[in-house]
């Protein structure tokens, strides 16, 4: 059963679902996550103080998509394209692990600041 949470961002919130699979239940389980934003084109990410387990990876992502990126050991939300990506595709640098979706307005990810507090909650 996925589980709610609420991402916070400046003045803020978004909600989004975990997903019930091995990568979702270990990200619950770190909860919760506060870190800064870095982006990547229409992606925020940031650094996770623990290792995740991994079901399986994908090359490509939807919209509103909350994954794990093994590579960097960071938790990554895809609201747009990337540099990476081509054409209408969403592609993340390297192969992610889909946790969970943003369930709430993914335009406010638009005003995200590099730099600035994320709370994942």
């Amino acid at each position: 059963m996925p589980t709610n949470i609420k991402i916070s961002f400046l003045n803020h919130e978004v909600e989004a679902v975990i997903y019930d699979n091995t990568t979702g239940v270990d990200i619950i389980s770190l909860l919760p996550i506060e870190n800064s934003i870095s982006l990547w084109g229409d992606e925020i990410y940031f650094h996770l103080a623990d290792e995740v387990k991994v079901d399986s990876v994908k090359d490509s992502v939807e919209k509103g998509d909350l994954a794990f990126w093994p590579e960097g050991n960071c938790m990554c939300i895809f609201f747009g394209r990337t540099p990476a990506s081509i054409g209408d595709e969403i592609r993340p640098a390297s192969p992610v692990a889909v946790f969970g979706k943003v369930t709430g307005d993914l335009s406010v990810f638009k005003k995200a600041k590099a730099g600035s507090r994320i709370v994942i909650e």
